[in-house]
């Protein structure tokens, strides 16, 4: 199972693409709404979460998926629950994914030290000052991490979201199937 996690001004894109293209996968996703059940993206769009994060559980969960977006990241970051869901995947060696701005989280949490990483231009600062090595790649994967550097990318981050979860075979079907260039 993987959780989308959702806090009040997230990048919808970032967080809506993984999760279109993770179920085009057969994989087991849920929104998780970190702010409530009802989010706003920091466009303004309101999302209603398939579960909040009380009900969050660690049982069964292979991955977890931090999209970026301001202050969506600042939320993500703050909530207790949040990192405590960083930690067990951390810990048991599960994929975490994170997108944009979210990178940074992992980084403060020296997460990223001594691996290869990316994220939005202006918090690549982030990842290198947490010890990580930037990544040119718009998309990166280094062992459990998955990062990506914005919202232009994240049918990209999906993909490979997708291949890890499942296989490269079937990320491939999906981009053959979407028409993604």
């Amino acid at each position: 199972m993987v959780y989308v996690l959702l806090a009040e001004g997230f990048e919808l894109v970032e967080a809506m693409a993984p999760v279109d293209i993770l179920r085009r996968a057969k994989v087991e996703v849920r929104t998780v709404g970190v702010t409530g059940k009802t989010v706003k993206a920091s466009n303004g769009v309101p999302v209603t979460a398939d579960i909040e994060i009380a009900g969050a559980v660690t049982e069964g969960l292979d991955c977890i998926v931090l999209p970026g977006g301001l202050p969506g990241t600042v939320n993500l970051e703050k909530s207790g629950e949040v990192r405590g869901l960083i930690d067990f995947c951390q810990r048991e060696g599960k994929l975490i994914g994170a997108i944009c701005a979210a990178p940074s989280i992992l980084a403060h949490k020296g997460l990223l030290k001594g691996r290869e990483a990316t994220a939005f231009p202006s918090f690549q600062k982030d990842v290198e000052e947490g010890g990580g090595r930037l990544s040119e790649e718009f998309v990166c994967r280094d062992g459990q991490f998955i990062t990506a550097r914005g919202m232009g990318v994240s049918t990209s981050f999906g993909l490979e979201l997708a291949a890890a979860l499942t296989s490269p075979e079937t990320a491939a079907g999906i981009k053959t199937g979407i028409q993604f260039a």
